[in-house]
C-alpha cells in the first residue's frame, strides 16, 4: 500500500475496507457487548486495539485502520457526546453565533492519549506487511454534527448556520483544523503510517461553499500536518465531490483520494488518477448482494483503474448485513 501511495502501480492492488471492523463480524459484536457502549469501546485501548486487529486477522487485509470515531475530536474539545443505539451520535447543538464563538481550539489531551495508546498496542503486534491507517473527520463534516447535534441527510441546518453566521462558523472550522492537526500528528507519532481525512458530507456543498468549507480547511490541515510530520501520507475522502474531485486533489495537497461509489470510473481514470493514486470504489450494496454482481463490479474496477496506482476499497463503509463470504469472494477476485 505504501508503494501505491508513492505513485507506483503494483500487479495485485492492496485491499482494505472502510469500516472493516464492524457489526458484520461476530467477533466484533461480542467485543461490542463486552465494552457496553460504542464510546467505551472507542476509548478503551485494549478493546479498540482488538477491534482494529480483528478484520486483519480474519481476512489478511493489506491495511489496518484505527478503530475510533470522527467525533472524538469534539469530545476532546469539551463537547458532550453520547451514542444512542439505533439513532447514532448526539451532541449539544451549536446553532447561534454566541454558541459557535464559545468553541475553543484547546483539547483535552487525555482523550487523545487513549487513542494513541490504542495505536501503540496495535503497532506492537501488527505485521510488517500491513499498513496502519489513522484518521480524522474533515472540519466541515465534524462541524455539521456539532451544529446540528446529530447526523442529517442534507445538512440543511449546518449550511443555513454557515450562511447566516459565516464568521462564527469560520471560527468553529478554524478550531477544528487546529485540533485535528494535533490529533493526526499524535497518531503518526504513535505509530500510524498513513492518515485519512473523512469528509463524509462534502457532497452537500456546492460552488463557493465547497471552496470555503471543504477545500480551504483541508488544505490548511494538510499543510499544517506536513509541517509537523513532513513524511505524512494523507488520503482525502470528499464523499460526493463528483466533478470537483480533480480540483480538490490539486488544491488540498493530499497524496491520494478515495472514490465514492457514484464516481464514474472512466472520469476517475482520466481526470483524477493522473494526479494522485486512487482508492475505492466498490459499492457496499453490491458487496451485500455478492455473487456475479460483485464479480462484475470488482472486474470492472480492476479493468478501468488497475493500470495505474490503485487501492481497492469500498465507496463508503461496509454495511452491517454484509455476509463474510462475500468479503472473502471479493478478496479472492482481486488477488486472483
Amino acid at each position: 500500500m505504501l508503494r501505491v501511495l508513492d505513485g507506483r502501480r503494483v500487479s495485485v492492488p492492496p485491499v482494505w475496507l472502510m469500516r472493516q471492523a464492524g457489526r458484520y463480524l461476530p467477533e466484533y459484536r461480542a467485543l461490542r457487548e463486552k465494552a457496553g457502549g460504542f464510546l467505551d469501546l472507542c476509548l478503551t485501548p485494549e478493546l479498540a486495539a482488538e477491534a482494529t486487529l480483528q478484520p486483519v486477522r480474519r481476512f489478511g487485509f493489506d491495511a489496518a485502520i484505527l478503530f475510533s470515531d470522527i467525533l472524538i475530536v469534539p469530545l476532546a474539545m469539551g463537547r458532550s457526546l453520547r451514542f444512542t443505539e439505533g439513532e447514532g451520535p448526539r451532541l449539544a447543538p451549536l446553532t447561534d453565533a454566541a454558541a459557535l464563538a464559545s468553541v475553543s481550539a484547546h483539547a483535552d489531551v487525555s482523550v487523545f492519549e487513549r487513542v494513541y495508546e490504542t495505536v501503540q498496542r496495535v503497532k506492537a503486534v501488527l505485521g510488517p506487511h500491513t499498513t496502519f491507517i489513522g484518521f480524522c473527520g474533515a472540519p466541515w463534516t465534524v462541524a455539521t454534527y456539532m451544529v446540528a447535534g446529530q447526523g442529517s441527510t442534507d445538512q440543511a441546518l449546518p449550511r443555513a448556520v454557515a450562511a447566516r453566521e459565516p464568521r462564527a462558523f469560520q471560527h468553529l472550522v478554524d478550531c477544528l483544523v487546529d485540533v485535528s492537526v494535533e490529533y493526526l500528528a499524535g497518531q503518526l507519532q504513535a505509530g500510524v503510517e498513513v492518515v485519512q481525512i473523512f469528509d463524509t458530507w462534502a457532497g452537500s456543498l456546492s460552488g463557493a461553499e465547497f471552496e470555503r468549507w471543504c477545500i480551504a480547511p483541508t488544505r490548511r490541515l494538510v499543510a499544517a500536518l506536513r509541517r509537523r510530520c513532513p513524511r505524512a501520507k494523507v488520503i482525502g475522502f470528499p464523499r460526493g465531490a463528483g466533478r470537483n474531485l480533480p480540483r480538490y486533489v490539486r488544491e488540498t495537497g493530499v497524496d491520494a483520494v478515495s472514490l465514492d461509489s457514484e464516481i464514474d470510473r472512466d472520469f476517475a481514470r482520466h481526470q483524477v488518477q493522473p494526479l494522485v493514486p486512487v482508492q475505492g470504489n466498490v459499492d457496499p450494496r453490491v458487496l451485500v448482494a455478492g455473487g456475479e454482481a460483485l464479480d462484475r463490479d470488482v472486474d470492472d474496477l480492476l479493468a478501468r483503474l488497475a493500470q495505474g496506482p490503485l487501492i481497492v476499497n469500498l465507496g463508503h463503509g461496509i454495511l452491517p448485513e454484509t455476509p463474510i463470504a462475500h468479503v472473502e469472494r471479493m478478496l479472492k477476485r482481486v488477488r486472483g
